[in-house]
């Protein structure tokens, strides 16, 4: 079996994790959101290849679960002292991988080629991959105005009542070209906010379309737990867009492409309406506080896919 696992940032970094204790390099790889892109102090900063890279490398920092651990941050004190931006936090060891990118991007380099030397630099065996090298940008239409998504969320810290999201540049990004798609016989699809991290990715049109082929099970990891997702802005943006925060809106969400979906056992009740939809359903435990948890609920997905692949 050969996984493509679509991920975000720190939701989906934990299931990461636990299919690469699973699974080698030669039957995993990764699609990484790259709608949280942006420039930042002429800086080109990647948060969610980062925060997967950071935690397969083991460098992740528990307690915020971005950046990374064991972080300085004299940079920042000397920016906060010029009167500089510092709404965007920056370590100093965090910033030098942005600098050690920009460079990259701006010799010619591809955003896949710079994610790969930071990878492997970092100890990183398994392939990560930006969604694109093509611009995509999450947009938040919002009670304030358009938002760039790391304004939404870092800056205004997620206050903003959301009225909409966009993904400018989707419509016309190209699928990264290093994925080989013949070779996926599963698609996971970890518990990352489906609006603001699996959405843009999703919106790049072959690749939607692929996710449709019914030979290539499509499986996801819910990221609600019993009326509420465990951190982030996905509770929260559900109910302004009108939805309600349950397992049936994450299931509608992802009707046309998906073969499976794992929810959380105290939800179990939700699985005769996820069956309802067409859709496989089972029911475990979700939260994944420990490396423990991560490998347990890795295994029951892989099994949970082998058992519908046959």
């Amino acid at each position: 079996m050969s996984v493509l696992a679509v991920t975000g940032g720190v939701g989906g970094a934990k299931l990461a994790v636990g299919l690469a204790h699973l699974l080698t390099p030669d039957h995993l790889v990764f699609l990484v959101n790259t709608g949280d892109d942006f420039r930042h102090l002429g800086l080109h900063v990647s948060p969610d290849l980062d925060t997967l890279t950071y935690s397969l490398a083991g460098y992740a920092c528990p307690d915020k679960g971005w950046g990374r651990i064991d972080e300085t941050w004299s940079f920042l004190k000397t920016l906060q002292d010029f009167g500089g931006p510092t709404w965007f936090q920056l370590g100093d060891k965090d910033l030098a991988l942005h600098v050690y990118r920009t460079q990259i991007l701006s010799n010619g380099g591809s955003l896949t080629e710079a994610t790969k030397d930071i990878s492997e630099a970092l100890g990183v065996k398994h392939s990560v991959l930006p969604c694109s090298d093509d611009p995509i940008a999450t947009i938040v239409d919002s009670d304030v105005g358009q938002l760039s998504f790391q304004h939404y969320f870092v800056k205004h810290q997620c206050r903003p009542y959301v009225k909409g999201i966009q993904y400018e540049g989707a419509n016309r990004a190209r699928l990264n070209e290093n994925l080989d798609m013949a070779t996926i016989s599963l698609v996971v699809i970890c518990p990352s906010n489906p609006y603001l991290s699996v959405d843009p990715i999703l919106a790049i049109p072959n690749f939607r379309n692929f996710l449709r082929n019914p030979d290539v099970p499509v499986l996801a990891v819910s990221p609600i737990v019993q009326g509420r997702a465990l951190r982030g802005p996905t509770t929260k943006i559900m109910t302004e867009l009108g939805s309600t925060v349950d397992n049936n809106t994450i299931a509608h969400h992802y009707e046309d492409i998906l073969t499976g979906l794992i929810i959380d056992e105290g939800d179990a009740k939700d699985c005769d309406n996820v069956r309802d939809l067409g859709i496989e359903c089972i029911a475990r435990n979700t939260v994944m506080r420990t490396i423990e948890d991560r490998v347990r609920l890795a295994r029951e997905t892989l099994d949970f896919g082998n058992a519908l692949s046959n």
